[in-house]
């Protein structure tokens, strides 16, 4: 199999890293060229939006899996766009990085795939439409993997009390799902092998309050954690305040059941744990 993966961002880096090695060609796109990092072994074409050079398209058209993690802008889906004629002149599999963002607030309630979709902010409206333009545009056999927080290493609240940017922002009945880069990589490879398309949520069995995170971290590290601040009064982004307008305790049990994934992270505690013993924060 031949792999092309659209947006070499976090996530996809460390896909790439984990099961490179099981295809026999990786490619895929930043913005930078000089982005390359610590993929040494990954061909990396440039790509900004506008249509790429022929020898990007011709990798796109020889992947027998498309990876892709570009988000998408107020014109729709970049990658559609550039690649829409590409990818319609073959079936290969697809994934799309997606996000639970899209079912927005429902008050602490579970939530699964059979959820309808309430995204509230044009962020995940656009999200929406791409998933929707994925799945219904004859590109290939789609897979949605819909991500929940995402955390790992150098990526984590051991990194963020150890640089002193990690808060405690306190709403009471706020929950938040997450899910270790570990296990975002374990669940694109399911997906892959699986025969048919579908959604799927990526996320830990354990939505919990972000301050509680913070405060584990802190355990772990035998210091203080950050005193405690009122969501209705704490300095914030809009884009950060955003994000507490949505709680929902959302089902990984289709993602466990149709795929067979097993989370090596199942909860912030295994996975705080683990970050702590390798390192991370100190």
């Amino acid at each position: 199999m031949r792999l092309f993966i659209l947006g070499l961002g976090y996530s996809a880096r460390h896909f790439a890293r984990k099961f490179g090695g099981a295809f026999a060609h990786v490619a895929g796109t930043v913005r930078d060229p000089g982005e390359r990092g610590d993929l040494p072994d990954i061909e990396v074409h440039a790509f900004s939006g506008s249509r790429p050079a022929d020898a990007t398209l011709e990798r796109i058209s020889d992947a027998d899996v498309l990876l892709v993690s570009i988000p998408p802008g107020s014109g729709g889906d970049p990658a559609i766009t550039a690649f829409g004629d590409v990818l319609a002149a073959g079936h290969r599999k697809i994934i799309y990085l997606s996000t639970i963002g899209v079912y927005g607030d429902h008050g602490g309630a579970w939530v699964d795939e059979d959820t309808p979709p309430q995204a509230a902010f044009e962020r995940t409206r656009l999200r929406l439409a791409a998933e929707q333009a994925w799945t219904n545009g004859g590109y290939g056999n789609v897979a949605i993997l819909r991500l929940a927080g995402i955390y790992g290493p150098g990526r984590n609240a051991l990194v963020t009390l150890r640089t002193g940017t990690a808060r405690r922002i306190i709403k009471p009945g706020q929950v938040f799902n997450r899910i270790h880069v570990d296990d975002i990589a374990s669940a694109i490879m399911a997906a892959i092998q699986h025969g048919s398309g579908g959604t799927w949520n990526v996320c830990d069995d354990e939505p919990t309050p972000p301050q509680d995170v913070i405060a584990y971290a802190a355990q772990l590290m035998g210091v203080a954690p950050p005193p405690e601040e009122a969501f209705e009064t704490a300095e914030m982004s809009a884009m950060a305040r955003s994000f507490y307008a949505s709680s929902a305790r959302v089902s990984n049990a289709k993602l466990k059941r149709d795929l067979g994934v097993t989370l090596a992270y199942p909860t912030y505690r295994q996975a705080l744990d683990a970050l702590w013993r390798a390192g991370e924060g100190r």
